[in-house]
């Protein structure tokens, strides 16, 4: 169940930094949730790209560790 959790979280972070960049390409000057960061557009570009990748691999981790349990379960 707890990595359950970390997939879900992990996919949460994902969409939200996907949305955010794609939202920041678009129109540069729309900083989304990350609006409040000062540096300008590279700096949220690269705030939205790190959530994101940080997110695939919360998932991928927790989806690997709940692999690992269910094969020492059967």
């Amino acid at each position: 169940m707890k990595y359950t959790i970390g997939q879900v979280a992990g996919a949460v972070l994902l969409v939200l930094g996907a949305q955010g960049v794609i939202r920041l390409l678009i129109d540069h000057d729309k900083g989304g949730l990350l609006g409040w960061v000062p540096g300008g557009f590279a700096v949220r570009l690269t705030c939205y790209v790190v959530v994101g990748v940080a997110g695939a691999l919360l998932a991928g981790w927790a989806e690997d560790r709940a692999k690992k349990g269910r094969g020492k379960r059967a």
